[in-house]
């Protein structure tokens, strides 16, 4: 099978499709089962899809008693097709190669020129192509074909693809999937960065199977991504960075915009580092700021344990509105969960009833490698989704 040669699937085949790459493999019965379908309706959906390559056959399966031999789960080929996935910050742009079942095969770092759309957008292609050259035996050997980029990026980004407000990369209205795909020549998603994040959770990570969790994300911003029965809570508002102007502490510092104590405020890697260099009378990287913290260095020390307890403060407003199941922490600011882990807590508790349980606290790898795996996913459901 040729990359790109399966069509999005509709009806029980969608479904039986879906099932698969999710929590394959899975035993014919457990399909039934899971579906609604017969043995014999499920028997022709599944043919045409073992023919085609797209399913495959797992040949050392349980053995079923009923007809005394081993039973053949199916499975999703991941191999199939490739997808590459790429995160936008200001001056980088980060990337991936997946599997369909979002397995990084390589990764590639590259800085960014400048900021113009076109220039980023041939960028974003150049990347694609060379980690599309890892799957080759050769670096003179044809480049394969992949299925589709996704790209994300922190800020608000419309349904096709329009970038209408890029605050890291000073950009308003900009038609960047149109760009890419006009370069690529091949299908292109463009989405805001912790709704990608949040659908990778959600599909292939500590997610799947939670029908309510949150993520939080600390760094460059502050972020938030919701799903609710299985499913992710999307509206034009997402990637407007609502929660990061939250009140947290009403004497904190100003966050740009001048709110007093807000998310952007304690929480961002600029505003920790910039009250911690500021305290000690030299620059200070975000590493070392929790470094200094841990080997108690006395402003450092405050800093941190004040952005730790207004960290809990803003989990205590999430868990309190949406009752999650799980809260997901990521964002290359992450470290600040584990280092002032205590005040994370007291700050969680302070605004919780105290009869509540604390709910199950997973931090997520702060690397971008991370982010660009979304982006990747993004593309992966629009090519199985058909949207």
């Amino acid at each position: 099978m040729t990359a790109g040669a399966w069509q999005p699937l509709t009806g029980p085949s969608h479904q039986v499709a879906l099932e698969i790459l999710l929590d394959g493999p899975l035993s014919r019965a457990e399909l039934s089962r899971r579906l609604g379908l017969s043995p014999g309706s499920l028997t022709r959906i599944a043919k045409p899809m073992v023919e085609s390559g797209l399913l495959v056959e797992v040949s050392a399966g349980p053995t079923d008693p009923r007809v005394g031999r081993p039973s053949q789960p199916l499975d999703i080929d991941p191999t199939t097709h490739h997808f590459a996935g790429v995160k936008l910050t200001a001056d980088t742009a980060v990337g991936v190669l997946t599997t369909l079942r979002s397995e990084v095969i390589a990764t590639e770092e590259r800085p960014l020129p400048d900021h113009t759309p076109q220039v980023v957008a041939d960028l974003v292609v150049d990347l694609a192509q060379s980690l599309a050259q890892s799957l080759t035996q050769s670096a003179a050997a044809e480049v394969p074909a992949i299925t589709g980029i996704g790209v994300s990026l922190g800020g608000h980004v419309a349904r096709d693809g329009k970038v209408l407000l890029g605050n890291f990369l000073d950009w308003t209205d900009v038609p960047f999937q149109q760009l890419v795909a006009t370069r690529s020549g091949t299908q292109v998603v463009v989405a805001n960065d912790v709704t990608a994040v949040t659908e990778a959770i959600h599909w292939f990570g500590a997610g799947r199977g939670v029908s309510r969790f949150c993520l939080i994300t600390i760094g460059a911003g502050v972020g938030y991504g919701l799903v609710v029965h299985d499913k992710l809570v999307d509206t034009t508002d997402t990637g407007l960075g609502l929660i990061g102007h939250f009140l947290l502490d009403p004497e904190g510092p100003l966050c740009p915009l001048g709110h007093r104590g807000c998310a952007e405020a304690m929480l961002t890697t600029a505003a920790i580092t910039s009250q911690i260099s500021a305290a000690l009378g030299r620059p200070v990287e975000y590493d070392e700021c929790l470094d200094l913290a841990k080997n108690g260095e006395p402003e450092s020390l405050r800093v941190v344990a004040t952005s730790g307890r207004a960290l809990g403060r803003l989990i205590a407003a999430a868990t309190n509105f949406t009752m999650p199941e799980l809260v997901v922490l990521g964002g290359e600011g992450v470290q600040l969960a584990a280092v002032a882990h205590e005040d994370v807590l007291a700050g969680l508790r302070a605004d919780r009833d105290p009869a509540a349980l604390v709910p199950p606290l997973l931090l997520e790898d702060p690397t971008f490698t991370q982010w660009a795996r979304g982006a990747a996913v993004i593309a992966i459901q629009t090519f199985v989704l058909g949207r």
